[in-house]
């Protein structure tokens, strides 16, 4: 079973459409029980650094995550479920990442380019690939849909298993052991990020 974090912000059920229409056991949820029981977790988010914070610690499940990401189950990060496995952002410098990576969140530095960053952008991954790779199979340059104005800077560059061009190289996708995320949104990537999240139920 895949439990989907419900913490008051993100696309949840667009996600839980995608993983449906995989065939994936996949439940929206804010029940710490649930969580501890699942096989695997996905953390989603939108909109600011400090507001997912905020209501994810109001939730009261950061402990039930942890304890699904101690226990090695996997994690998949989406969008600021990206951001927030960080240490902090220049967005919401008095909010406190969850400290899963090493480094912090910052603003795109596009000159003369539209901030946010939305729509599709090809995809350069990183080599040798990784266990429990989100990216299998797919093609070189794959096009996936983008909506942020920050990006992650890990302190440890070796995480980073794909990054995008926007005016700068931006962090697309962190991973690590057990736990990966990336900035783009799957759910809203088409064909390319229906495979991406089906190596994630596969893995």
């Amino acid at each position: 079973m895949i439990a989907i974090v419900d913490y008051g912000v993100g696309n949840l059920f667009s996600v839980e459409k995608a993983f449906v229409k995989l065939g994936a056991d996949a439940v929206v949820t804010s029940d710490a029980a649930v969580i501890a029981r699942a096989d695997k977790l996905v953390l989603p988010g939108v909109g600011a650094f400090g507001d997912c914070m905020k209501n994810l610690t109001a939730s009261g499940l950061i402990p039930a995550i942890l304890a699904v990401i101690a226990e090695k189950k996997p994690l998949l990060g989406i969008c600021v479920g990206l951001q927030i496995l960080f240490e902090g952002s220049e967005e919401s410098p008095e909010a406190k990442g969850l400290g899963i990576f090493k480094g912090q969140v910052r603003k795109i530095r596009a000159e003369g380019l539209k901030i946010p960053h939305m729509g599709w952008n090809s995809l350069e991954f990183s080599s040798p690939r990784r266990s429990l790779d989100l990216f299998k199979n797919l093609p070189a340059a794959s096009y996936v849909y983008f909506v942020h104005s920050f990006q992650a800077v890990p302190e440890d560059k070796s995480i980073v298993t794909a990054s995008a061009t926007y005016g700068e190289c931006i962090t697309a996708a962190v991973a690590r052991d057990n736990v990966m995320a990336t900035q783009f949104h799957p759910e809203k990537s088409g064909d390319v990020g229906l495979a991406i999240l089906k190596n994630f139920i596969e893995g």
